[in-house]
């Protein structure tokens, strides 16, 4: 009887924290700057619609959740690099993903490996609410407004995965490390490995606005925390960059 009573208590304060959780995400709005980002990216012509990059419905969920022009990415860099399956992104996070790839990711993956990266497998659109914030809010995830990475797939036939590869000496952790340094060129907000146990397995990039010129950028852990391994000496000119995107669309 006893149990019983516990079993049923348990499962009222479940159902009593899941409904305040959407109450509080409920009384959130979408930020006026979002619908702005996403209206500038898709007149501007970043973003062209092709076999790997179609437009989808208007997605609105709770507490602004959601996108006013969904798009609906299997492949980044004009195809040259899939996903593991089709991820659903804000306008303005196509382009930047696409210079992050060909500007770091594919340079870091011939340096240290001796291969081109073809396939990214990610994560990206989810209606919720930050992952081990301090505060309960939505992420940027909720807007298509990031994206996760965990592995990439070389043309090799390897395949680096964040969670296993990281750590070490190795040309694989070099690799890794560079390609998240310099995500910190291209994206307002990085983090991975070191910043806390809810990124142990992946890097986090996203656009989100940190202050009204878009020129505050969080990456954790600091790029200057983080050793290269050197087994390859890093290229002439390598290095972080911060502040030289002022804006998110060129």
């Amino acid at each position: 009887m006893i149990r019983r009573r516990a079993v049923r208590w348990g499962i009222f304060v479940a159902v009593g924290l899941a409904l305040a959780a959407c109450g509080r995400f409920a009384y959130e709005r979408r930020e006026a700057w979002r619908s702005e980002l996403e209206s500038r990216c898709m007149s501007s012509g970043a973003v062209q619609m092709s076999r790997y990059v179609q437009r989808t419905n208007a997605i609105n969920g709770p507490g602004g959740c959601g996108m006013d022009y969904p798009l609906r990415v299997a492949a980044q860099s004009h195809g040259a690099v899939s996903y593991s399956r089709p991820q659903t992104l804000a306008c303005q996070m196509v382009p930047t993903v696409d210079r992050w790839i060909d500007n770091a990711v594919q340079p870091a993956a011939q340096r240290w490996l001796g291969a081109t990266v073809v396939e990214v497998k990610a994560g990206s659109f989810a209606c919720r609410g930050m992952v081990g914030g301090s505060r309960a809010r939505m992420s940027e995830h909720a807007y298509g407004n990031a994206l996760d990475v965990f592995a990439f797939v070389l043309n090799n036939g390897q395949t680096v995965v964040v969670r296993q590869d990281w750590r070490g000496d190795t040309r694989e952790a070099g690799f890794l490390r560079e390609v998240f340094i310099r995500a910190c060129d291209h994206f307002t907000t990085v983090l991975g490995p070191g910043y806390n146990t809810f990124h142990y397995d992946h890097f986090h990039l996203d656009l989100a606005r940190h202050d009204a010129r878009w020129t505050r950028r969080v990456c954790r852990p600091r790029p200057e925390t983080i050793q290269l391994p050197q087994l390859v000496p890093p290229t002439a000119g390598f290095g972080w960059g911060f502040g030289r995107q002022d804006n998110p669309i060129r």
